[in-house]
């Protein structure tokens, strides 16, 4: 797991917790933000995966070659 899939995974949290607080209060702001900082984390999560596949891909790539 590499730093965005980690902070991605905390911005994700953060954003549910704010999400669930903006219900539980009825406050839509809150819970807006809440979701738009979950959305952000996701994507930063995922974009952390992606990086890291492709890194994952291009090591075995060079173990080929000099094989």
């Amino acid at each position: 797991m590499n730093r965005d899939e980690i902070k991605g995974k905390v911005e994700n949290v953060k954003g549910r917790a704010k999400e669930a607080a903006g219900v539980l209060t009825g406050n839509r702001r809150l819970e807006s933000e809440g979701k738009d900082e979950r959305d952000a984390g996701a994507a930063r999560e995922g974009a952390g995966r992606v990086r890291r596949k492709v890194g994952e891909a291009v090591e075995d790539l060079g173990k080929r070659i000099r094989e």
